[in-house]
């Protein structure tokens, strides 16, 4: 009986050539999985196209829900933005894919799992990562790492392979941006963006919306309410983390909101451009900082920012089921306790504008506030609060002034 190997499929060239490498190489039984966290059309034919390719059975596992709430809204919470700008669409996703794979090859009874990441890039270290915490004595396949065995290396060789197995596929060699999409973002790279001296083709490139220059003249006003950090509705209607988000995509994508040109820095080392459409989750992680401006407290919002950084790198680095993220998790969900209320802002020509937000434990107090003198603040505590306060800085100054008098007297 053939061993088994789960094979992390997306339908595109790659994934498909490795159906028919997976046979020929090692004699595996390959059953595919496609794990679908949003991605659209890019699944109609998923299934033909498999086993036409050669696979014996092809799973097409919907976690969208799952995706959103347990692994979005925590990165969402925690504030956990990569670099100053990258929403972490891609590096949410893996970890819940990983999951996903696993659980496959666990009922499929598979020795191993394949993945079509590349060995420059993060993805790599992302399910595998993944894969060894949950299912350690699984076997890895990473074709693009195996140069002695994988010979491949254009679109061509990829076509040209699937057409000596007998596979034709409505695959060309012209060459396109290298994407990635789900619920919460796509991604783009290749083409003019490996030079960071070009501007993007914006016309060529966006898909989930327009620049700010194509979006409305008028502004359009958005109103989410928030319960214990969580969205519950958006202009009124009860909806759930996904419909909630699919329903800011389009309006994101619309107002030209979202778009990032950024250079980060890889975990293997190197640098990389992309350029990333992240419409509705933008929105969403404006609003939810808006609320917690108004509950939360200067230390804990301190700590918060600190720990929210921390967090974007741990799941860049593809550490999902670490120790560590489960703890600064536990931290930020004790933050979220009162993060409740409305939030009202209007979309415009890539703004988010601020227009009311109100909570039942917001900390504003307008009488402390205000330029009047209201009954918790007495004018007068200042002075010695701010001599206390300064007093480093005083005791400092006297030092300095001894020292330059000693200075002068020798």
């Amino acid at each position: 009986m053939k061993e088994k190997v789960i094979l992390a499929y997306s339908g595109g060239l790659d994934t498909t050539a490795l159906i028919p490498w997976l046979k020929e190489n090692f004699d595996y039984e390959v059953i595919c999985c496609c794990v679908d966290c949003g991605q659209g059309a890019e699944l109609d034919g998923l299934d033909e196209r498999a086993k036409l390719s050669g696979a014996s059975k092809l799973y097409i596992e919907n976690v969208v829900d799952e995706f959103c709430d347990d692994y979005i809204m925590p990165c969402v919470q925690a504030g956990a933005v990569y670099e100053h700008k990258y929403l972490l669409g891609t590096s949410m996703a893996r970890p819940v894919i990983a999951k996903k794979l696993v659980e496959i090859a666990r009922k499929e009874g598979a020795s191993a799992i394949c993945h079509g990441a590349t060995g420059k890039g993060n993805d790599q270290i992302r399910f595998e990562l993944g894969i060894k915490a949950l299912a350690p004595d699984l076997k890895i396949i990473a074709p693009w790492r195996m140069t002695d065995v994988w010979t491949m290396q254009s679109r061509e060789d990829e076509i040209a392979f699937c057409q000596q197995h007998g596979i034709n596929l409505p695959f060309d060699a012209s060459h396109s941006y290298s994407r990635d999409r789900n619920l919460w973002h796509i991604s783009h790279e290749g083409l003019e963006l490996e030079d960071p001296a070009n501007e993007p083709n914006y016309d060529d490139l966006l898909v989930l919306g327009v620049t700010p220059e194509q979006a409305p003249d008028k502004p359009e006003y958005v109103t989410m309410t928030f319960e214990g950090g969580v969205p519950k509705t958006l202009n009124g209607k009860a909806m759930k983390v996904s419909e909630i988000i699919t329903q800011l995509n389009a309006l994101g994508g619309k107002h030209g909101i979202g778009i990032v040109d950024i250079v980060e820095n890889r975990v293997v080392g190197m640098k990389s451009r992309g350029v990333y459409e992240t419409p509705g989750g933008t929105i969403l992680m404006e609003a939810h900082d808006q609320l917690e401006e108004l509950v939360l407290d200067r230390d804990t919002m301190e700590a918060k920012k600190k720990l929210g950084s921390q967090f974007a790198q741990v799941v860049y680095e593809g550490k999902w089921f670490t120790p560590l993220r489960e703890a600064i998790q536990a931290f930020v969900e004790s933050t979220q306790k009162y993060v409740t209320g409305e939030v009202k802002f209007k979309l415009y020509k890539g703004n988010i504008i601020k227009a009311g937000t109100t909570s039942p434990y917001s900390l504003y107090n307008e009488s402390l506030a205000s330029f009047t003198t209201g009954d918790l603040y007495d004018h007068h505590d200042a002075s010695g609060f701010i001599t206390l306060f300064g007093l480093p800085l005083t005791v400092r100054a006297m030092m300095m002034s001894e020292v330059e008098k000693n200075d002068k007297n020798q």
